[in-house]
């Protein structure tokens, strides 16, 4: 009866390469001796059918010699410094429902006072301004949901 001796780096070793070479079973068996190596396979994609009752949509007919449609215009930035949203979030225009709001249309800023908050994931964000001036315009209205990078307010 022979006794098969590895050392631990050689079992690493032993572990990874069974690893990399994409098999799901292992069995080395020495007298007694019997290591085992078991990997699961990947999961396959799940697939979701379309729900009872909701039809799917059938591609529309184009015809071949359609003129294609002229290029949708990309929204134009407003003039002036834009505040942009820092996060994605629900924009408030004040600390709670019964305060001011910090802000409004003519109102004088400073660099570093806030402007405005951004709730995201339950915590309220203060957005401070990075400029000084007046605000010329707010693009959102209380409550509505921002993305990240989105125009919210031009001060000039």
């Amino acid at each position: 009866m022979s006794e098969l001796k590895l050392s631990l780096d050689e079992l690493r070793q032993l572990m990874e390469a069974f690893s990399a070479s994409g098999l799901t079973a292992l069995t080395l068996k020495d007298g007694d001796f019997v290591l085992k190596l078991g990997a699961e396979k990947a999961a396959a994609p799940v697939y979701m059918a379309p729900l009872a009752g909701v039809p799917a949509a059938a591609p529309a007919a184009v015809p071949a010699a359609a003129p294609s449609p002229a290029p949708a215009e990309a929204p134009s930035l407003p003039e002036g410094k834009v505040v942009k949203s820092p996060i994605v979030g629900t924009f408030y225009a004040a600390a709670s429902p019964d305060k001011p709001p910090y802000v409004q249309v003519g109102s004088e800023v400073n660099e570093g006072d806030v402007l405005f908050i951004i709730e995201s994931m339950k915590l309220m964000n203060e957005v401070t301004s990075e400029f000084s001036g007046r605000v010329e315009k707010i693009l959102v209205e209380n409550g509505q949901p921002v993305e990240y990078g989105q125009p919210v307010m031009v001060i000039g």
